[in-house]
Order: C-alpha cells, then sequence, then structure tokens
C-alpha cells in the first residue's frame, strides 16, 4: 500500500485540524483529537470508528481525490465520531442513525455541508475482480465476496425488477 505524498498527508492533518476548531467555535465543545490513519480498504472513502475515536482513510482514493477528502470525507467521518461522543447511540425508542437527523444537523451547522452517505469518486483502481450475473434489467456485477456467496447458496434479488440474479 502506498501512503500519499507527504505534502497531502500535511494536508488532511491541517484540514482535520481546522475541522476540529470549527467544532470548538460553533458548538463550544473541544472533541478529543481522533486518530487519523490510511487503512481503509476497497471502494469505501472512509470510516470513522466510533469507540477508537479513529478515522480510517483510503490512502488510494485519496491519492486520486485530495480535494474531495479536504471538503467532504474528513468532515463527514469526524461528523460521525462527534455524535457518537454527543449522542452515543441514543435511546430504543430514538436510535441514532448514522446518517440520520443528528448527523445532518452537524453536517450542516459546523461545515456548511448538506452530507451525502455515498461518495462519487471514481473506484476503478480499487475495485476487485467482478463476475457477470443477469436479471431482466440486464447485466449485474457481483464482487468476489457476493459471487462466492452465491456459490454457497445465497441468492440476491434485483434493487429494481425484484428478480433472482442468475450467473450470466
Amino acid at each position: 500500500m502506498r501512503l500519499p505524498s507527504p505534502i497531502q498527508l500535511e494536508q488532511v492533518q491541517q484540514r482535520l485540524d481546522d475541522c476540529l476548531a470549527l467544532v470548538q467555535e460553533q458548538l463550544k465543545f473541544t472533541p478529543p483529537r481522533p486518530l487519523l490513519t490510511f487503512t481503509q480498504r476497497g471502494r469505501i472513502a472512509g470510516t470513522a470508528r466510533l469507540q477508537a475515536n479513529e478515522i480510517r482513510l483510503n490512502p488510494v482514493l485519496l491519492r486520486d481525490n485530495l480535494h474531495e477528502f479536504l471538503e467532504e470525507v474528513i468532515p463527514h467521518e469526524l461528523c460521525h465520531l462527534l455524535v457518537w461522543q454527543l449522542h452515543g447511540r441514543g435511546t430504543k425508542a430514538r436510535p441514532v442513525r448514522p446518517h440520520g437527523a443528528q448527523w445532518k444537523q452537524l453536517m450542516w451547522e459546523v461545515f456548511g455541508l448538506k452530507g451525502s452517505a455515498c461518495h462519487r469518486m471514481d473506484v476503478s483502481k480499487v475495485q476487485g475482480r467482478q463476475f457477470n450475473y443477469q436479471c431482466r434489467c440486464g447485466p449485474v456485477k457481483l464482487s468476489v465476496r457476493r459471487h462466492n456467496r452465491v456459490q454457497q447458496g445465497v441468492t440476491y434479488i434485483c434493487r429494481h425488477c425484484r428478480q433472482s440474479l442468475q450467473a450470466a
């Protein structure tokens, strides 16, 4: 795994510091500084490990999409940690959802971002081998993991036509 350049790493660290300063200014709350690691794999840009207070970033996607990471991914993952620190799991009657009301409110109030659960980055460099399947809608690609599960008897259903996917 090749890490982003030293300049990119410095920019990411600086953006995290800037985000933490915004949180302190806007919320009058000083959160603990999260550990920033570059161990996220696959098509995911980043994840927040709540109990470990860690933000994991995908180094491959970061190298090619620095602007998106600085503007969206770092605030996105930091908001997950903040929601955990401020609200915990919520209650049984009102659980805290990963991209729920509390998260959206923090994204907007602190960073002025609408926030989205998914990114739109090109993942072709990090996408693993895919297998062709078919439904009424047309061809569908499945990952190695899902293909192996199909081989073990799991059935996947198309989200659009609700037909089970068949190997092409």
